[in-house]
């Protein structure tokens, strides 16, 4: 019973103490304050300005298209008989040669009907122009001799009065001569060749097949010779006479041509304010519907400076640094291009950032840094 009183008191006594500890290390305790850190200047990469001549290198694209083409169409109907080769796209053809032939063997025939028609008619005039017209058969006596059926028309002797004229229009050998002029015009519509060396692009139709009046049969260009029409700024405009050189590029910026601008619309674009420009270039390498992009020196913008476009606040403000703060001036741009852009107003010895500062504002302090310190901590 003792033992349990005297265990009963030590745990009082220990817990008495051990509250009475707490209590004055509480007491004791200071108060945490953090400490005032002092505001550091942001870092700024500046550049100094030094105004030059900038060259105004319009960059504009297009796709490429054959200065020479021909889309070929039908104009009589009859059966594809024959190609000079085989018609299919991508078949070349030297000029003059047979692109399309459809059969006309009952238009020749025809043909000789008519002309043989009219070779009649000239023999039974020989004999009223050797009585009344004496002076003129020597030469229609010719004509006639040289007539062949097979052979294309000759033009008529020009009659040496206009009684002699209206002789024979009154024999309506007029009529007749051009009605078998006509037809020899007809049956050469059976026959389509090659206006120039080039390509086949387009292929229609197959041998044996009919073909019908006005049935589109392919397409035929030029390789030799191609044009690209980009659209030019109106600013620019009358800066682009004819013959001017342009440099071209594909995509990748892996070749190059020169080409010279050939024809300028005098119609603007009301949608783009854009004037149509057309730029003919040649290669071995170019191809129909080829993509390139070309470079235009317009012309050169005195006292200008060249920046990044990122820089650019309200797209005609500019950051610079006058005694380590932040200030922004207005700018006028001249000309952007991809990623940068050509203003005036920025005076030669200004310190205008390089590098744009997140959350900048007119005031703030930086400290400039240059790209070589930069480089060195790295």
């Amino acid at each position: 019973m003792i033992r349990k009183i005297l265990l009963a008191i030590l745990g009082l006594l220990f817990v008495f103490g051990a509250v009475t500890i707490a209590k004055r290390t509480i007491a004791n305790k200071k108060e945490w304050k953090p400490k005032k850190e002092k505001k550091l200047a942001t870092g700024a990469f500046v550049e100094i300005v030094k105004n030059t001549s900038t060259p105004i290198n319009i960059t504009t694209s297009g796709n490429l298209t054959a200065k020479n083409r021909v889309d070929l169409f039908a104009e009589v109907q009859g059966i594809f008989n024959n190609s000079a080769r085989a018609f299919k796209a991508g078949t070349w053809y030297k000029k003059g040669d047979v692109l399309l032939e459809l059969d006309k063997k009952e238009e020749l025939i025809a043909l000789k009907a008519q002309k043989s028609s009219f070779y009649n008619q000239l023999v039974l005039l020989i004999p009223d122009l050797r009585l009344d017209y004496p002076a003129a058969i020597t030469k229609w006596d010719a004509y006639v001799r040289d007539f062949d059926v097979n052979r294309s028309l000759k033009s008529l002797p020009e009659p040496e009065s206009e009684k002699e004229k209206l002789f024979l229009a009154g024999r309506n050998i007029y009529t007749a001569f051009y009605n078998v002029q006509n037809l020899e015009t007809q049956l050469q519509n059976y026959t389509i060749r090659a206006p120039f060396s080039g390509v086949l692009t387009e292929a229609l139709v197959n041998p044996g097949a009919l073909i019908r009046p006005g049935q589109k049969l392919g397409e035929f260009i030029d390789q030799s010779v191609y044009e690209l029409e980009v659209a030019v700024n109106t600013a620019y405009g009358e800066l682009l006479g004819i013959g001017k050189k342009v440099e071209l590029h594909n995509v990748e910026k892996t070749k190059k041509w020169t080409g010279k601008v050939v024809r300028v619309n005098s119609l603007v674009d009301p949608a783009s304010q854009t004037i149509p420009t057309f730029i003919q270039v040649a290669g071995k390498t170019l191809k129909e519907g080829m993509y390139l992009e070309a470079e235009i020196t317009a012309k050169e913008e005195q006292n200008t400076y060249e920046i990044n476009r990122k820089l650019l606040v309200e797209n005609d403000k500019v950051f610079i640094v006058r005694d380590s703060i932040l200030d922004l001036v207005t700018v006028d741009p001249i000309f952007f291009k991809e990623s940068t852009a050509v203003v005036k107003g920025l005076e030669d010895g200004m310190q205008i950032l390089s590098k744009a500062i997140p959350s900048a504002y007119i005031g703030m302090k930086v400290k400039i840094f240059s790209e070589e310190q930069t480089a060195l901590s790295n």
